[in-house]
Order: structure tokens, then sequence, then C-alpha cells
């Protein structure tokens, strides 16, 4: 396995690398997003906007127990694609072991706390007294997936650290698949309604993580979850917080707007709460692809950081920022002008129909530049810099974009202009990160190189 990671990582053409890695990473986050699209489509084919409301809803509560898969996730990567490629794969098995158990007792904890509390933390995120009962419900189903929801997004990023891109898809595609195929099954088979989008979801993640443990277990891995290996000391801990944090403060600050932006657009209606949840859905179209291709070139650049190979770590960042831009151009334009369909597929009422067309456009103006932003922010988490990567994870999605928001709040009062900080926000922040990368690299890379 280490050959492969070395072939791969080191000796493999540039875009050969690149593409190798990064198609496995977009068709996982692609499953991811299909299976998101699927659970709202069929709540929509029940023709009641409060089910799609309390849906959505629930979103910033799943994004939460996702970032701390995130932080293990993209901590745990960033670690040990460096150690890797320092040659220390030991310490590569101690990361793993630690990701997993460490991940693995907070999903448990969260669990608990998430199914007694159910209620009140819906009404927290901004549920309705219409949507209350079904946002609970939903939360309080889905909670029983959290601590496989936690090793199965951690270890989707992990295991590509070891060259083994095509194990992690595998994994994302056996976990989305049985919540796709089961969403119309329990939720208009069944007639479950919300409890049947649980259900599939809570199944979806246990498999997902099943099929990890089952890969990490076997001798085909390079890593191992093993108890014999886990180790807190040695910079393990240290290293995967360092880069682990940010990334999941991302997630969190992303979950904590997503409420904020839901409890203010209340106030112009359901309809609006329910139109805004799907635009962010169609949106997700071009983020999720595009978070792909980001995550699928961390490991390759963490492995040249750690190698101190700075040749090879600038021909893979100028070939991922073309092809991020190709992206982006070509997604921005086909959501943009396929809005309506897209949209119509999971509204049926009037004025939500109304609200997310315009909501959906708005957001897909930062198209152009998202690819280009997320390349940026996985090159300096492959570097293990702290502090740049905390400043980014905590400017998107909070210091720019939360002032953004209640700036427009105050100064429009208007549902469609609070859509429009998103946009703003993303142009802001790929500037702040093209800034910070190159601050990155100047003061850090030149430690490590050949």
């Amino acid at each position: 396995m280490k050959d492969k990671t070395t072939e791969i990582f080191r000796d493999a053409p540039v875009p050969k690398a690149v593409i190798s890695n990064v198609i496995p990473s977009i068709v996982s986050m692609m499953m991811v997003l299909i299976y998101n699209l699927a659970d709202t489509f069929f709540i929509g084919q029940t023709k009641d906007a409060y089910m799609v409301a309390a849906v959505s809803v629930a979103t910033p509560a799943f994004l939460l127990f996702m970032a701390v898969g995130m932080l293990f996730g993209i901590g745990g990567t960033s670690l040990i694609s460096r150690t890797l490629g320092e040659g220390k794969a030991d310490k590569a098995k101690n990361a793993s072991s630690f990701c997993f158990w460490t991940g693995l007792v907070i999903g448990v904890l969260a669990m608990i706390v998430i199914f007694l509390f159910a209620s009140p933390v819906s009404m927290a995120i901004g549920a309705s007294t219409e949507t209350v009962g079904y946002a609970s419900q939903y939360l309080r189903i889905v909670s029983t997936a959290i601590p496989f929801l936690i090793i199965s997004n951690s270890f989707s990023n992990i295991i590509r650290a070891e060259g083994n891109a095509q194990v992690a898809m595998m994994g994302m595609i056996v976990g989305n698949l049985i919540n796709i195929v089961l969403d119309p099954v329990m939720i208009l088979g069944f007639g479950w309604d919300v409890a049947g989008a649980a259900i599939a979801t809570v199944l979806g993640n246990v498999f997902a993580a099943g099929f990890y443990i089952w890969h990490l277990l076997s001798k085909k891995a390079m890593l191992s979850i093993h108890p014999k290996y886990y180790l807190a000391g040695d910079g393990i801990a240290a290293g995967v917080f360092a880069i682990g944090i940010p990334a999941s403060l991302n997630s969190i600050l992303m979950s904590l707007s997503n409420i904020i932006v839901n409890n203010i657009m209340s106030n112009y209606g359901d309809m609006a709460v329910a139109g805004l949840g799907v635009a962010m859905k169609v949106n997700m179209i071009v983020v999720m692809l595009l978070i792909g291709l980001g995550t699928g070139i961390q490991p390759i650049l963490g492995y040249c950081f750690g190698a101190g190979n700075k040749e090879r770590y600038l021909a893979v960042m100028k070939f991922s920022l073309i092809l991020a831009f190709i992206i982006s151009a070509v997604m921005t334009v086909i959501c943009y002008c396929g809005a309506d369909p897209l949209v119509h597929a999971f509204l049926e009422d009037a004025d939500a129909f109304t609200y997310g067309m315009s909501f959906a456009r708005i957001y897909i103006y930062s198209g152009p530049v998202i690819g280009i932003m997320f390349v940026f922010i996985n090159a300096i988490q492959s570097t293990g810099a702290a502090l740049p990567a905390l400043i980014l994870s905590i400017s998107r999605q909070g210091l720019i974009y939360l002032p953004v928001l209640f700036l427009f709040r105050r100064i429009f009062d208007s549902a469609t202009m609070l859509a429009a900080a998103q946009p703003i926000t993303d142009y802001l922040t790929t500037a702040l990160s093209v800034v910070l990368f190159i601050f990155t690299y100047q003061k850090y890379f030149p430690k490590k190189a050949a």
C-alpha cells in the first residue's frame, strides 16, 4: 500500500495524480449531494411544505454532527499525508486509530444529548410551532446515527491519505445509495414521511461506516484502527486538531449561520424558509462538486509538503486551479439556466417556489470563484499551518458572512437581499484565501523544501 501511495503522490504525472484523486472525491461528494436532494425531493412529494421547511430547519443540526467528522477527517488527512511524505508509516497508524476512537466516543455522547433534547434543539435552530414536531422527530431518529456519521465522514477523507481514493469513494457510494433507495420506500411507500427520511439516513450512515471499518481491518489497508495503535501524544492530537478544529469550525459556523438566516428568514414566513432550504440544495450542486475537487488534491499536496517537493506542489496547484475554474464556470451556467426545473422538483407551493427560484439564482452568483476558493483552502490545510487555516475557516461563514448578513438586513430588510449576502461573502473570502495562501507558502514551505 505504501508503494501505491508513493506511485500516485510522488511519481505519477501531475494531471494523472490529480485526476485519479479528484474524480473519486467528486463522485463521493456528488453522492452526498444526491442523497441530500433525494431527502428533500421525496419529502416534497408529500405536497406538505411544512415538512420541507422542517427538514430544512434540521439541516444545520445535521451539519454540526458532520463538523466533528470534518475535524478528524480533514485534520487526520492533513497529518497522515504529511507523515507519509516524511516516511513515518507507524505514526500514520497512530493518527488513524486516534481519529477513530476519539471520534466514536464524541459521537456516542452527542447521540445521547440530541436524542434527549430534540424538541428544544429544534426550536433553538428555527423551527416554528407548525414545524417543530416534524423537525424534532427527524432529529431524534437521526441522532442514533451520529457515531456512524462521524466515522463515515472522517474516514471518507482519511482513507484518501493512504492513496486509496477509490475505497473512500465506494464507502460513500454504498451509504448514499442505500439512503437514496430507501427514501421513496420509507417516505412514500410506507407513508412514514419525515420519519422515513430520517431512518433512511441512519441506515445509510451505518452501512458506510461499516464499509470503512471492514477496509481498515483488512490486510489491504495501510492505516489501522486497532486500539494498540491509539496514541494522542507525539504530536498526534495536536497535529489533528491544528487543522481539524479550523475545518470543523467552518462547518459549525456554516450551521450557525444557517440557523441565524433561518430565524431571520422566518420573519417572511415558512414558505421563505422552505424556498431558502431548496435554494441552498441547488447551490450545493456546484459547492459539493468543488469541495470534492479540493479534498481530492489535499492528500497529494500534503505528501509533497511533507517530502519537501516544492516543484511538484506548485505544479499540482497550477493544474488544480485551472481545473477548478473550468468546472466552476460550466456548473454556474448549468445551474443558473436549470434553476426553474430544479426548484420545481422540490416545491409545489407557489409562494415557496417563487422564493426558491429567486434565492437559487442569487446563490449561484458565487459559482465562478468558489472552486478557486476551495483549492486554496485545502492547499493551506495541507501544510498544517494552523493560524491561516483558522482565519480562513472563521471568515467565510462567520467573520465575513455574519456582518454582511446583518448589514444587508439593516439596510434592505428584503428576503432576496439577505440571500445575496452569501455570494458577496464568497468573493471576499476567495480574495482572502489567495492572500493567506501566499503568506503560508512563503512562511512555511521554505523550511521543508529540499
